[in-house]
């Protein structure tokens, strides 16, 4: 595992930084793999997974099963079909709405949502509309996205670093008259910074240890139940009113993101990272499209938090480790033992993790989306992918700045304009 990698291909993240690590395509080459650092990859994507998703289910009131339960079949899905680091992630811009107004966003709405988006995708990926939309991603775009991504995947995570409380939850926690969550990011920070390209003892596995056993040392499980088993399982029956609601409410504003992001841009990202692996003829924008239809329009009737592939959850997988579908498979197998049997015991230990913790994951999935702006070659595809940045900062709606990016970029080639 010491041996030096080959050269990373045009447009890799970071040359000559993996050296301790599997090169990209040829473990790939080798079939699924079951080692320490596809675990520790697997587990790399938990910053961006855990706060939409715990948050999702205490104000939300999600049911804890089903929400692991389609999240670990998915990612058994991914890791079995795509036989990459495919990443399963909520839908933030779902997520983040539905977390604001949870008078509104009931889970019988949640669900519609989910039902909703399945169908939209599986008619756009099997009529061929999502390849057709796909052309207007130009790399400038594309790279716009993925830096835009990078950046909140940073500024989310020093947030959760730096924030007062421990606990997503936003129960108490001991000690609270010192800053302890910082303190505890800190050092975790300094951890992963040591033990990031080591295979002995991967940084994601490491990070999350610490952060459980500090989560347990603070007072986590503190009025938390502790039942074994499945929560409640039921189907949800949404009226023509939870349709419309999470149509105009959560639909909307997401598939522009879910097309940018999850389907381009995770598509894009497979080929940079994984350029010499036949499995990326698999990793194209209209199949990820149909993959997310399959899973989510079922998964909508039973109230789950809507799901989606994404460039940033690849990144995170990537940078602590993973490098074929085993990761994926392994973290669906994770999702279902809590969800079939650890119940609310399961779903308590993964309330217990810092938030900090969870910050850091997300620093280092965010450091390794912003490099791949290095692949553009002009000023005005810097242009383009910088102004798509600085717009998504400022807007919450991320829509908006790829729109606006995309026009721009079709004027400044149309015209031919020089920067």
């Amino acid at each position: 595992m010491n041996e030096t990698t080959t050269p990373p291909p045009s447009g890799e993240a970071h040359p000559q930084r993996h050296a301790s690590l599997p090169p990209a395509g040829t473990a790939a080459k080798r079939g699924l793999q079951f080692n320490r650092m596809e675990l520790s990859g697997a587990f790399g994507d938990l910053g961006t997974m855990l706060p939409i998703v715990l948050g999702m289910i205490l104000i939300n009131g999600l049911s804890p099963s089903t929400v692991f339960l389609t999240f670990g079949l998915f990612y058994l899905f991914a890791g079995f079909y795509y036989r990459l680091p495919i990443p399963v992630q909520p839908l933030k811009a779902v997520g983040a709405i539905a977390i604001a107004y949870p008078a509104l966003i009931t889970e019988p709405v949640i669900g519609a949502a989910g039902i909703l988006f399945g169908a939209i995708l599986l008619v756009l990926s099997l009529t061929g509309m999502v390849d057709r939309i796909a052309k207007l991603f130009s790399q400038a775009v594309v790279r716009g996205i993925q830096l835009t991504l990078g950046l909140i995947f940073l500024k989310k995570g020093i947030e959760l670093i730096v924030h007062e409380q421990v606990f997503m939850s936003g129960g108490p926690a001991r000690f609270a008259e010192y800053p302890v969550n910082l303190i505890t990011g800190i050092a975790v920070f300094v951890l992963v910074l040591l033990l990031l390209n080591n295979t002995r003892y991967p940084a994601a596995l490491a990070a999350l240890a610490v952060g459980i056993v500090v989560g347990c040392a603070l007072g986590g499980f503190t009025g938390r139940g502790v039942s074994l088993g499945p929560t409640s399982i039921h189907l949800i029956q949404p009226t023509i009113a939870d349709f419309w609601t999470a149509f105009i409410m959560l639909v909307l504003p997401q598939i522009p993101l879910t097309i940018g992001n999850a389907c381009v841009g995770t598509a894009d990202t497979c080929a940079n990272l994984f350029s010499d692996d036949p499995s990326t003829r698999k990793a194209k924008a209209g199949t990820f499209a149909f993959s997310m239809g399959l899973i989510n329009f079922p998964a909508g009737f039973f109230g789950s938090v809507p799901m989606c592939h994404g460039t940033g959850g690849l990144a995170a997988h990537y940078r602590f480790g993973a490098r074929t579908g085993g990761a994926p498979v392994m973290i669906g197998l994770f999702f279902l033992l809590v969800a079939l049997g650890l119940g609310e015991f399961g779903f308590a230990v993964l309330s217990l993790i810092p938030q900090s913790v969870l910050g850091v994951l997300l620093v280092f999935a965010g450091l390794e989306l912003c490099p791949l702006l290095r692949s553009l070659k002009t000023n005005e595809e810097y242009f383009v992918a910088l102004l798509i940045a600085g717009i998504a900062l400022v807007i919450p709606n991320m829509a908006w700045a790829f729109g606006i990016g995309i026009l721009v970029d079709s004027v400044i080639r149309l015209l031919k304009i020089k920067i």
